[in-house]
């Protein structure tokens, strides 16, 4: 199934979203490129992403030894 777009070309769900600052450049987001304000804004984050600008914290090898005790296979 598939939501009914409205006159602005977004999605019901969409229009519930209160706006926020953009993530990038602060201005408002809008509901088309959510949580940013525009699709150029979305590129630079994405842009971000790819370069290795953000990055998600992993684990050390030191942490995952220290874990519980395992056999040789790893079980």
């Amino acid at each position: 199934m598939t939501a009914a777009m409205g006159d602005d070309g977004t999605a019901p769900e969409d229009r519930r979203r209160a706006p926020r600052p953009c993530p990038i450049c602060q201005a408002m987001s809008l509901p088309k490129h959510h949580p940013f304000c525009s699709q150029r804004c979305a590129d630079v984050d994405l842009s971000r992403w790819l370069k290795g600008v953000y990055a998600v914290p992993a684990r050390d090898d030191d942490d995952a030894e220290s874990g519980p005790d395992r056999n040789d296979d790893g079980l």
